[in-house]
């Protein structure tokens, strides 16, 4: 069952990543401005500049630039970037980490705090808890992230000097990356200081990026779990003399569970693919911060390969999301037998 649905996802991935590749292909060929002249600059003379756009293959048609990127894509091979001549593919494995870090740190502070207010606000309905939770919950979604990330600098950095205002480490550092995860890396290598030095750049980007998943989760759980304690098996729980606590924890929540989940998953594929602004303003040089750059100078085969890369990256957690349904619930197992 689990192995035909992999297959299944698996299958659709390519007609995906094909429709999204030519979707992006085209649409950053509508971005004003023009590589080469990015490059060269604004007086670069006409013959430099056909040079460059022929040496590019920029002077081609559309759909032949298209046909020769994706047969190359499907070689494994993303190209190479205008602007750097590096290999797309070095660049994205060596930044790619640090987003997979920040989200990952990000979506355990969203679980964490999020099913806990939903939980709560969920017994305690029509509490203070309740209306504090839910206020909370409407401001999380309500702001924006540049000025959220700005304020927490500007008291934690700024004022308090707790938490460095950006990077992943301090310029001091001698942390030779190994697999730049560097929360990973510091603890490989035995660096304990340097383990913490992370852990100290990472809490106020992580905590900012993860407002909006938090407060989403917090609303779900609390509508989840309200549905679920109206159900007359929870009613019987209690009459039985089953505790509060593992009425709540073994019967409500985990019958609540399916849709936590699916918002779970849905929002860390969104901040796989959605870090740029956060990365921007704690400059963590992460794929977000690296396509921004790619988008400012006509970077045409990194933006492409990045939007893949998140699209990709979307869809196997949604795969993820699809199985984990399976493993929870056995009716929907079995419904699908």
């Amino acid at each position: 069952m689990i192995l035909r649905l992999i297959l299944k996802r698996l299958f659709s991935l390519f007609f995906i990543l094909i429709g999204i590749s030519i979707i992006v292909f085209i649409s950053v060929r509508l971005i004003p401005g023009d590589p080469a002249v990015a490059i060269l600059g604004e007086r670069v003379t006409p013959e430099a500049l056909t040079q460059l756009r022929e040496q590019l293959g920029l002077n081609k048609p559309w759909y032949i630039q298209y046909f020769s990127y994706i047969s190359n894509v499907l070689k494994g091979d993303l190209g190479t970037s205008i602007v750097t001549n590096n290999s797309v593919s070095s660049e994205i494995l060596r930044k790619f980490p640090a987003t997979i870090e920040l989200s990952f740190v990000s979506m355990f502070i969203a679980i964490v705090i999020g099913i806990t207010a939903g939980i709560l606000a969920a017994i305690y309905r029509n509490s203070w808890i309740d209306n504090l939770t839910m206020i909370g919950a409407l401001t999380g979604v309500s702001m924006p992230i540049f000025w959220f990330g700005l304020i927490l600098m500007l008291i934690f950095s700024a004022s308090l000097n707790i938490f460095p205002f950006s990077g992943r480490l301090s310029i001091t550092s001698e942390l030779v990356p190994i697999t730049n995860f560097y929360l990973i890396d510091t603890l490989i290598t035995g660096r304990f200081y340097d383990f913490f030095d992370a852990l100290k750049h990472i809490i106020l980007p992580a905590f900012t990026l993860s407002t909006i998943p938090m407060a989403i989760i917090a609303r779900m759980t609390r509508a989840s779990m309200l549905e679920v304690l109206n159900k007359d098996y929870i009613t019987i729980a209690y009459a039985k003399g089953v505790s509060k606590s593992t009425v709540i924890l073994k019967h409500a929540l985990k019958n609540a569970l399916i849709p936590i989940i699916t918002i779970t998953g849905l929002q860390l594929g969104l901040l796989l693919s959605g870090a740029v602004i956060t990365e921007t303003v704690f400059a963590w040089n992460g794929l977000g911060s690296y396509v921004v750059s790619a988008v400012s100078t006509r970077d045409f085969p990194v933006i492409q390969s990045c939007a893949l890369v998140f699209a990709t990256t979307f869809v196997i957690i949604n795969m993820f999301v699809d199985i984990s349904y399976i493993i929870i619930d056995p009716r929907i197992r079995d419904n699908n037998k």
